[in-house]
């Protein structure tokens, strides 16, 4: 039977609003075990922010002997001004196959997960590893 993205996806989904300040997304991914929050406006998803989007807009003073003014204000941009629009999505129903290539066609490293347009969870691309890992380890104890 395949597996699906809705066995697999993540339910508990950290997001941020649009005008949520970089400071806010610096002590989400600061705190937590992931790397990117999506971005809702009126509870529709707009955009993601990675935490590599958060590391190219700040300033690479932030926190040491060097850091001005100037670095602190990096902090005060506001989420979406750097976060990516338009995400790639897929819906809950879609297979562990199409979802994988839908990461590296585009290069991305999650999916936001909709169902009938509302946000229903994420799908990293570690998650869809570690379903094929899993998945491969039942097959092979089949043999």
């Amino acid at each position: 039977m395949p597996i699906i993205i809705a066995d697999i996806m993540c339910t508990r989904v950290v997001t941020v609003e649009m005008d949520d300040r970089l400071t806010v997304a610096k002590d989400i991914f600061e705190q937590a075990n992931f790397h990117h929050l999506l971005v809702l406006d009126e509870y529709k998803l707009e955009g993601v922010l990675s935490e590599r989007d958060l590391l190219r807009a700040i300033s690479p003073n932030l926190g040491n002997g060097a850091e001005t003014s100037k670095d602190l204000e990096t902090l005060q941009k506001r989420i979406h001004q750097v976060m990516t629009r338009n995400p790639v999505t897929v819906a809950p129903y879609v297979s562990l196959d199409v979802a994988s290539r839908t990461l590296l066609e585009h290069n991305i490293g999650c999916l936001p997960v909709l169902e009938n347009g509302d946000l229903v969870g994420i799908v990293t691309w570690k998650d869809l590893l570690r379903a094929y890992c899993a998945h491969n380890e039942v097959n092979q104890s089949e043999c």
